[in-house]
């Protein structure tokens, strides 16, 4: 799998990370990890309307302090 980012990368727990698996098929090529070994995969698209939505403000009120 071929790594595209730590999320948190400030301790040494294990944090969430973004991968791309190439061999994978189509739809679970996107790989998150967890801190607690689990990860989720899905497809390029699904991905895509994920970053979409963020990039919208979608997922804001889930990061509002």
């Amino acid at each position: 799998m071929r790594h595209i980012a730590t999320f948190c990368g400030s301790c040494n727990c294990g944090c969430p990370e973004l991968y791309v698996d190439d061999a994978a098929a189509p739809e679970k090529r996107i790989v998150v990890t967890d801190d607690f070994g689990q990860r989720v995969q899905m497809s390029v698209d699904q991905f895509a309307d994920l970053v979409a939505s963020a990039r919208n403000g979608l997922l804001d009120d889930l990061v509002a302090g």
